[in-house]
């Protein structure tokens, strides 16, 4: 795990720097500078063609940064276009001593210039820079950009160049991950440690490649700090992986009963089941309509069709659920809702179902969310079990809307698991894992080819097999929702984002299983 630190973190390791060890803050900022400045040259060299860079600097510390960092480039035989947002008496500290450093030096260099921001058109110095680089706000922004800010990230996002964000793009919110008009980075190199907000919502979507700068002191004063938050690594998927023993048979490798589908969307419940077939599972069995029984059997590759009789509905009634009993009771898991359909009498069966079965493993998707949809889920024991919504199916689910989730979508998530004591699988880019103890886990594999039907059906039956096959709630989710999304990731070697679908994902799943394993043994 990799874990992630809060923007109120970060500041106090500045302070801990400045007060306890003694570093003065102009010489963070020089370490700064310096660990920007070679991670430019590593990851956009390719990039550099005319040697030109332009760095648009702030009022405050972070503006600060980019001075120094124009200093080191300049020396180094590049051409630099500094524009300042604040004139030399307007600025102070350290920001101010690196303004006027960069400003003596300039005697020396003519081709590069510093400016001072007036209006826009001072930004069209930028438009023949290969690298343009954000140092115009920090940690310390909040809310939505004000002007000029607001223009001249609008401006610089328009321009054919490779953009790097020094700590942060400006314009987002660390808080909450949140923002309106966004530095669009290609690069994003974070100061000290990585922040939680830099790696889900506008953070994902912005930051382009991110890579931990240093200031110069060291890993040793975070590892002692406590930390709720963290990025799924490689190994954490394999320790999730179920181990498989010698001796297991079909029944002692898993067992589970996917109740799901409907006339109206009959393919859902074959994504889920086939899944859970490919992904190690030992027994499967679907509940499906048997007015439409004959379909499920032509669609399953190897699970068996449980049906009860839907009097020629097509979907789920409570008065079914007698039919089911000795399955549902037989079943290591339950996974219930994809294409499951939404009449009345299928929610009361879902509820039912919630009520008595308080004890057993259930993956709770789709419909199923539904069913307890605008806290209907506080009638509900769900204590140990697993939700996976994607965001409009949790904002429904709390009775809000999907903005209101998603501007305070971290707090939100963690609360959510913590109250109920269960598992929540929040779907998107990225899909988080919320635990029980209020800690959160950022997935760290997929691509937008995931966004189409099924993709989130072929995930239900990954959860739902490795829970069969390991007493690890935690550490198998971790695992299912990795290879779930490494999956997507292989597939691009045959196809592209646009090209794959779920089917091709489900297909995937044993050789992504496969990768993982072969990559650690």
């Amino acid at each position: 795990m990799i874990p992630l630190y809060s923007t109120q973190q970060v500041r106090e390791a500045d302070s801990f720097a400045i007060n306890i060890l003694g570093i003065p803050s102009i010489v963070l900022m020089e370490n700064a500078a310096r660990s920007i400045y070679f991670y430019v040259l590593e990851y956009a060299k390719e990039y550099i063609k005319t040697k030109t860079v332009g760095i648009v600097c702030g009022k405050g510390n972070n503006g600060g940064d980019g001075f120094a960092l124009a200093r080191h480039f300049v020396i180094n035989g590049f051409t630099v276009y500094i524009i300042s947002l604040g004139s030399e008496e307007e600025l102070k500290g350290d920001a101010l001593i690196n303004f006027r450093i960069i400003k003596n030096l300039l005697a020396e260099y003519p081709q590069s210039k510093l400016i001072v921001y007036q209006s826009l058109k001072d930004l069209t110095i930028l438009d023949n820079c290969d690298i343009i680089i954000d140092a115009m706000l920090g940690t310390g922004s909040r809310g939505i950009l004000n002007e000029p800010y607001k223009q001249i990230v609008q401006y610089i996002n328009e321009l054919n160049a490779y953009r790097i964000a020094v700590d942060l793009p400006t314009g987002l919110d660390l808080e909450t991950a949140t923002g309106e008009t966004i530095f669009d980075a290609d690069l994003t190199v974070t100061l000290s440690e990585f922040k939680t907000g830099l790696f889900y919502g506008k953070g994902y979507t912005n930051c382009g490649n991110i890579v931990k700068g240093s200031i110069g002191i060291g890993e040793e004063y975070y590892q002692k700090l406590t930390v709720d938050t963290y990025l799924i690594e490689p190994e954490d998927a394999f320790v999730g992986l179920p181990i498989k023993e010698l001796n297991i048979h079909k029944y002692s490798a898993g067992k589970v009963f996917v109740i799901a589908g409907s006339s109206k969307m009959p393919g859902a419940s074959f994504f889920t089941t086939n899944t859970i077939m490919k992904s190690g599972t030992g027994a499967c069995f679907l509940a499906f309509p048997k007015s439409i029984k004959l379909l499920a059997q032509q669609k399953l590759d190897s699970a068996i069709v449980d049906s009860y009789d839907d009097e020629g509905k097509g979907y789920l009634s409570k008065d079914n659920l007698n039919e089911l009993m000795d399955r549902l009771q037989w079943t290591d898991v339950i996974a219930i809702g994809p294409g499951l359909g939404r009449e009345e009498e299928t929610q009361e069966a879902v509820k039912e179902i919630l009520n008595s079965y308080k004890t057993k493993k259930i993956v709770i998707d789709a419909d199923a969310i539904y069913a307890i949809r605008n806290k209907e889920y506080q009638k509900f024991n769900l204590k140990g079990k697993i939700l996976t919504p994607h965001h409009k199916e949790f904002a429904d689910l709390l009775g809000i809307e999907v903005k209101d989730l998603e501007n305070n979508l971290l707090s939100i998530g963690k609360q959510f698991a913590k109250d109920l004591g269960c598992y929540l699988v929040l779907k998107g880019a990225p899909t988080m894992i919320f635990n029980p103890k209020g800690e959160t886990f950022i997935n760290t594999t997929g691509n937008p080819g995931l966004a189409k039907f099924g993709s989130g059906d072929v995930l239900t039956g990954l959860i739902a097999s490795f829970q069969a096959q390991s007493d690890n709630i935690e550490e198998s989710l971790i695992s299912a929702v990795y290879i779930h999304s490494l999956a997507a990731d292989l597939l691009l070697d045959k196809k592209t984002e646009y090209g794959y679908i779920a089917t091709d994902l489900m297909e995937e799943i044993p050789n992504a299983i496969k990768f993982l394993i072969n990559s650690f043994v």
